[in-house]
């Protein structure tokens, strides 16, 4: 066990014989920190939080009262393997929120990034791969194996599918199921997941210059309506755009996927 003197442990908290605890630590009562735990400094853990499993979690990253971290995957198939949850620095993970380990079957390692806030009731699954600066709303869900890039909104209420990607910037409305990829910058809703535009108003708010939103509303456009299949629409955006967020939309588009995509209407 190694426990740094600065941090403050709560007489009716339980660290398990193994736990490493940075500087700075704040440790409520009944919470249990268990053997393969490693905590950053200034990491907050209110009362009744459960770290358990082979764990990091980044510096000055607060975890609410209820919050279970770090327990085996919800996967039949999962027969005990060693496997890891990493998450970052700086996130918020409020009551009830459950983030569960990879499994060997998907790289082992489920990671959440730095920055974000999982607000209450929600999920990561087994060997999801969540960017920085994402935000799940209440009781949203993300399944195993999902990729979630940086800045993306998912709204409460919403069931992500397994093996899901949702690009960069992407906003999901409230109470959606999305069962196929979501394009970088792209605004998802109604009741089975359908993209419905470009998330304008995120551009918007992180400064996208305005030559850059106006290009991709036109390659939107050209997805929409141009010649060819989804693929070949997005090929031929790659070989004539100078837009780098134009290019970040055809890259994800043109990697490969374990999902369709949605598509614009």
């Amino acid at each position: 066990m190694s426990i740094d003197p600065s941090a403050q442990i709560h007489a009716l908290a339980v660290i398990e014989e193994g736990a490493t605890i940075g500087a700075d630590c704040v440790i409520g009562p009944f919470s249990i920190v268990g053997t393969d735990v490693t905590l950053g400094r200034g990491v907050v853990l209110k009362s009744h939080v459960v770290v358990t499993g082979l764990t990091d979690v980044g510096d000055e990253t607060e975890v609410y009262p209820g919050a279970v971290i770090g327990e085996i995957p919800q996967d039949l198939k999962f027969s005990g393997e060693k496997t890891r949850l990493a998450v970052g620095a700086r996130n918020r993970i409020r009551e009830g929120v459950t983030m569960n380990t990879g499994t060997s079957g998907g790289g082992g390692v489920t990671r959440v990034g730095d920055d974000c806030l999982f607000m209450t009731g929600s999920h990561v699954g087994h060997d999801a791969q969540v960017g920085n600066k994402v935000i799940m709303a209440n009781q949203a869900a993300l399944a195993g194996h999902c990729v979630v890039e940086d800045d993306v909104i998912i709204g409460g209420l919403c069931g992500i599918h397994q093996f899901v990607r949702i690009g960069r910037g992407a906003i999901i409305g409230a109470v959606t199921m999305v069962t196929n990829d979501v394009i970088p910058y792209g605004l998802v809703q109604a009741p089975r997941g359908e993209l419905d535009g470009l998330n304008l108003v995120g551009l918007k708010r992180r400064g996208v210059a305005r030559g850059d939103i106006t290009a991709l509303r036109a390659a939107y456009q050209a997805l929409a309506q141009g010649e060819g299949a989804f693929q070949e629409r997005a090929q031929r955006l790659r070989d004539e755009t100078d837009s780098e967020y134009v290019r970040d939309m055809v890259d994800f588009i043109l990697a490969g996927s374990d999902r369709s995509f949605l598509t614009p209407s």
